[in-house]
């Protein structure tokens, strides 16, 4: 019990655990929408665009989490112009759409790194470091986690709706292609949320990995939302925790059980059949 108690007894410690369990709640809430209308690649992407914002944001000494938060907006507005019309024929697919913004603004980000300092500078963005997390990105990761939980309250049925059966939204009137901007710019708040727990790199992974756990087990939306986000809490908690005693980086940690907590998971239903 010890071993288990111990880590929250300082207040980083504390910190980082507020700070996990408010950015993954808010990733593992809206990843299920991402995992069902198959936009893995749209979280893996939001999270290497945040790169030019939290880059120039640094430069500046402005608010990383503003800075990474305008970067992931344009990469949405982006995505959303390039492949609005793709169904009519008038657009590029969104995947295509996904690939040209991504690598161009992840380029972008390089560049700038090169003209403003050494990679090692941008460490901390690129792995994340939420044993340093300051109270301003807290209240930012809370603020986020609980605007995008509303927005899914408040919208759910049309997103549900346009998740399942596109089509039929268009038709009645529940534009799939707003809906669509919608998830990205929601994506873009919980990328920003996640980066200054897990880095640039690993964000997707606090996006697609724990709905994808809680999809092995229901197919319903709502049950799945509220198991997602139970899912990456267990892996803050167990994250951090296992950094904590054997001075592991606490990012990569809460990754590899999340990752660990799927791969369980998947066994539990080959046994099943």
């Amino acid at each position: 019990m010890h071993w288990l108690v111990e880590p929250w007894s300082f207040q980083f410690m504390r910190d980082a655990l507020v700070a996990g369990l408010a950015a993954g709640m808010g990733c593992a809430a809206l990843g299920v929408f991402v995992v069902f209308r198959r936009m893995a690649f749209a979280g893996e992407a939001m999270s290497h665009t945040t790169l030019p914002g939290l880059v120039v944001a640094q430069w500046q000494g402005w608010s990383l989490s503003l800075g990474a938060l305008a970067s992931n907006l344009i990469t949405a507005l982006g995505i959303g112009l390039l492949s609005g019309r793709a169904s009519k024929g008038r657009g590029v697919r969104e995947d295509a759409a996904i690939g040209v913004v991504f690598t161009g603004m992840f380029a972008l980000g390089v560049m700038l790194t090169s003209l403003g300092g050494s990679w090692r500078d941008l460490s901390h963005l690129i792995l994340g470091n939420i044993l340093a997390v300051e109270p301003g990105s807290l209240w930012f990761m809370i603020g986020s986690a609980l605007a995008i939980l509303v927005v899914l309250a408040a919208l759910h049925k049309e997103l549900e709706l346009t998740s399942y059966d596109a089509t039929y939204a268009d038709l009645i009137g529940i534009g799939s292609g707003r809906a669509r901007l919608l998830v990205l710019a929601l994506v873009a708040f919980a990328v920003v949320s996640g980066v200054q727990v897990v880095g640039v790199v690993l964000t997707s992974a606090l996006l697609i990995s724990p709905p994808a756990t809680a999809a092995m087990f229901t197919r319903t939306l709502r049950p799945m939302m509220v198991l997602s986000v139970i899912v990456s809490w267990i892996a803050v908690v167990g994250g951090l925790t296992l950094a904590y005693h054997a001075d592991l980086p606490a990012g990569a940690a809460i990754v590899g059980c999340s990752a660990v907590t799927f791969a369980l998971a998947w066994a539990w239903r080959r046994m099943r059949g």
